[in-house]
C-alpha cells in the first residue's frame, strides 16, 4: 500500500526545506535506509534516508524547489499502484486547512508579440528579451546562488559560477545547468545596459536568512538588551601566543585564547552563564560555548563543548573542524545544539568594536573587535601598546549590570595575564 513520505524537520528551527538532489527517480526501487534525497535545511544540506520499502512512486517536491515541513516529499509503495485519490485526499485535506485564496478570471494573450524575459515591473523598460536567465547573485557579496552539488561540479571542471545562467528557483545554480554549460554561450544582459541606467538583483530569502531574521528579532524585541565595553591590554596574550606556537606541533589563534579565558571567567561568573527561561532562569554549571561562524547565506554557531577543561589546542582543532563543516553545510544538530554562552568575533575583518544581538538561549553574547596598536600610558609613560575592546551583550531579564561587569573583570585579568589560565 502506498505511504506518504512527509518533508522532515531536521532541525529545531526548520519550518521549510529545498531538495538539494534526489538520488531516486519515479520508478526506482527504495529499501529501507537507502538514501533517497538531500535537503538543504536553514542550517546544513543532510542526506535523507528511506524508513521504508517500495517504489518510487511520485515525487512531490522538485530538486532546487522548497516546501513546507510535513508536506509531501515523495510517494512510496508498489509497483503500478495507483496513486491519484491518495494525493487527491491530501490535496482536498490541505484545502480545507488552508484559507480559500481569491480566484482570478483567466485573461487571453493580447497579442503573438514577443514576450517578455520578466514580468515584474520595472524602472525602466528592457530594449529585448534576455536570451538566457542570468545567474543569480547574492547581493553585494557577487556571489552566485547555487546549490551544493552544482558548486561541487564547477569547482571539479574548472567552470566559474557568475557565467552560468541558473534555470532553479529564483534564478538557482543546479546540477544540469553546470553540466549543460557551453563557455561563451551565456552573456550577462547587464554588458548591454546603457551607462548609468538602474538596476538590481532581487533572491529568495534562504532558510537559513529566515531563520536568522526570526530569532533574532525575537531576541531583540523581547529581551531588554544592554551592553558593556572593556579595553584589555593583550602584550602578554601576543607574547604567550607566539612563545606557544614557536613549537611547531602547537597552534593557538587569539580565538582561542578568547575562548579560554570566557569558559574559565564563566565557570566563576555562573549568572553570565545563563538562560531566560520564561517563568524560571537556568544557570548552568557546564560551560558550552558557541562560535559564530560567517557562511554564505547567514551565520552558523557550533558549540565548543566543555571548553573549560579543554586545553586550547582542541579549542583550536575543534573550531577549525566546526569552519569547515559549516562552509560546506555539513554541520549535524549535536554540533549546533545546547550554547550556554556565545561568542563573535570580527577582529579579523579589521573591525575595532562592535555590539551583538543575544543568541537565544543564552543571556549574554561577547563581541571581539581586533587588537590595535595605541598609544597607552603604562608607569606614567605614553608608550605603544595593543589594545583589543570587547563588548558584552546582556538580557536584562537574567543578568545584572554587576554581573556582567565582574564577568568582564576576570575575563580581563585572564588574557592580560595568560598564565592564569592555566593554573
Amino acid at each position: 500500500m502506498a505511504e506518504i513520505v512527509r518533508m522532515p524537520k531536521l532541525s529545531d528551527t526548520m519550518t521549510e526545506g529545498v531538495v538539494a538532489e534526489w538520488h531516486k527517480k519515479v520508478g526506482d526501487e527504495v529499501e529501507s535506509g537507502e538514501l533517497l534525497a538531500e535537503i538543504e535545511t536553514d542550517k546544513a544540506t543532510m542526506e535523507f534516508e528511506s524508513f521504508q520499502d517500495g517504489v518510487l512512486l511520485h515525487i512531490g517536491v522538485d530538486k532546487g524547489d522548497s516546501a513546507p515541513v510535513d508536506s509531501i516529499l515523495c510517494v512510496l509503495g508498489e509497483k503500478g499502484e495507483d496513486i491519484s485519490q491518495l494525493l487527491a485526499d491530501e490535496k482536498d485535506g490541505a484545502k480545507k486547512e488552508a484559507p480559500a485564496p481569491e480566484t482570478k478570471a483567466e485573461t487571453p494573450t493580447p497579442s503573438p508579440e514577443p514576450a517578455a524575459a520578466d514580468s515584474t515591473p520595472s524602472p525602466a523598460p528592457a530594449e529585448s528579451p534576455s536570451p538566457s536567465p542570468a545567474p543569480v547573485s547574492n547581493g553585494a557579496s557577487g556571489r552566485v546562488k547555487a546549490s551544493p552539488l552544482a558548486k561541487k561540479i564547477a569547482e571539479e571542471k574548472g567552470i566559474n559560477l557568475d557565467q552560468v545562467a541558473g534555470s532553479g528557483d529564483g534564478g538557482r545554480v543546479v546540477k544540469k545547468d553546470v553540466e549543460n554549460f557551453v563557455p561563451g554561450a551565456n552573456t550577462s544582459p547587464s554588458a548591454s545596459l546603457p551607462s548609468g541606467a538602474e538596476s538590481f538583483t532581487e533572491v529568495p530569502v534562504s532558510q537559513m536568512r529566515k531563520t536568522i531574521a526570526r530569532r533574532l528579532a525575537e531576541s531583540k524585541f523581547t529581551a531588554p538588551h544592554f551592553y558593556l565595553t572593556v579595553s584589555i591590554d593583550m602584550d602578554n596574550a601576543i607574547a604567550a601566543r607566539k612563545m606557544a606556537n614557536s613549537n611547531e606541533d602547537v597552534r593557538i589563534s587569539f580565538n582561542d585564547l578568547v575562548i579560554k579565558a570566557a569558559a574559565i571567567a564563566l565557570k566563576k561568573h555562573p549568572a553570565v552563564n545563563s538562560s531566560w527561561l520564561g517563568d524560571k532562569i537556568r544557570y548552568n554549571e557546564h560551560v558550552h560555548i558557541g562560535v559564530a561562524v560567517a557562511v554564505e547565506d547567514g551565520l552558523l554557531v557550533p558549540v565548543v563543548r566543555f571548553a573549560d577543561s579543554k586545553p586550547m589546542t582542541t579549542i583550536n582543532a575543534e573550531v577549525k573542524d566546526f569552519a569547515q563543516k559549516a562552509k560546506s553545510k555539513k554541520l549535524q544538530p549535536q554540533d549546533w545544539e545546547g550554547n550556554t554562552f556565545t561568542i563573535s568575533n570580527l577582529g579579523m575583518f579589521g573591525i575595532e568594536e562592535f555590539t551583538a544581538i543575544v543568541n537565544p538561549p543564552d543571556a549574554c553574547i561577547l563581541a571581539v573587535g581586533g587588537i590595535q596598536q595605541v598609544p597607552v600610558v603604562k608607569n606614567g609613560q605614553v608608550v605603544p601598546g595593543n589594545v583589543m575592546k570587547v563588548t558584552l551583550s546582556c538580557d536584562h531579564r537574567v543578568v545584572d549590570g554587576a554581573s556582567g561587569a565582574a564577568f568582564l573583570q576576570t575575563f580581563k585579568g585572564m588574557l592580560e595575564n595568560p598564565i592564569m589560565m592555566l593554573v
